[in-house]
């Protein structure tokens, strides 16, 4: 770990965020990188299909089965101590996005904004990670977080948000991890460089996914990953969708008696 857990708590508790720099090899980044470019090309086509474009523009959604190196990376567990310490337990994948931050172009990422619409404040309830695949600078629209405001219930305003958001610097291959109460944007790029992310969402087992991931990946598939890998894709808190389903012994139900 790069970070001790008491200073990772503590820095969440009164900042809200914490960056880890380093820590996803370089060859597992390029990969990710190559399977975002054909899982961006593929959910385009979705969204203008659905006729849904224009405000989604150089957005990406629900990685998992779009390419290898996604559950690659989420079978990695890089940063599972600190989700484990933030949830005081376990936890679940909630989504597993990406953005692709361009010049001339703008998007809902772009609005001040939180990931949760509940407003949780100290109970966590969801968690955003960010894993930047360029290095994130301030000419290419690096994220902007306001610091503290996971203790704000109420959006800020525009301008208080433009003078004290601050940018968020680092290398390709760090993670960001943020309390999903702070406010937030992407920034504004004036680079003609890419500035890449993919943005994996955790959240306590009871609260609904996004995707069902067990769904997507089969649910015979369960028993090829790890006890851990099984557990935050979802297989552990599954909704039964039939009384067979329903009536089974405690090894073998949908839903575990310890998910909360």
């Amino acid at each position: 770990m790069t970070m001790e857990l008491k200073q990772f708590s503590r820095r969440m508790k009164e900042k809200g965020w914490v960056l880890l720099q380093g820590l996803v090899p370089p060859n597992l980044i390029a990969r990710m990188t190559i399977d975002l470019e054909a899982a961006y090309l593929h959910c385009r086509a979705i969204q203008e299909l659905n006729g849904i474009a224009g405000d989604t523009e150089n957005t990406v959604h629900h990685l998992i089965g779009q390419g290898a190196s996604f559950l690659e990376y989420l079978d990695g567990h890089y940063i599972h101590p600190y989700l484990e310490q933030h949830f005081s337990g376990n936890y679940v994948l909630n989504s597993f996005g990406a953005a692709l931050n361009k010049q001339q172009t703008k998007n809902y990422a772009h609005n001040i904004h939180r990931d949760v619409r509940s407003y949780s404040r100290e109970f966590p309830l969801i968690i955003n990670t960010l894993v930047m695949l360029d290095d994130f600078t301030e000419e290419n629209g690096a994220t902007l977080l306001l610091s503290g405001s996971h203790l704000l219930e109420e959006k800020p305003e525009e301008g208080y948000f433009s003078a004290y958001a601050e940018p968020i610097l680092g290398p390709a291959g760090s993670i960001l991890i943020f309390d999903s109460n702070v406010w937030h944007a992407a920034g504004k790029s004036r680079s003609f460089t890419n500035r890449r992310s993919v943005t994996p969402m955790y959240s306590r087992p009871f609260v609904k996914s996004q995707f069902d991931y067990p769904r997507v990946l089969g649910y015979e598939r369960g028993a090829e990953f790890s006890e851990l890998t099984r557990q935050v894709l979802g297989y552990n808190a599954r909704i039964p969708a039939s009384l067979d389903e329903w009536y089974q012994p405690p090894a073998k139900r949908m839903y575990k008696s310890n998910q909360g």
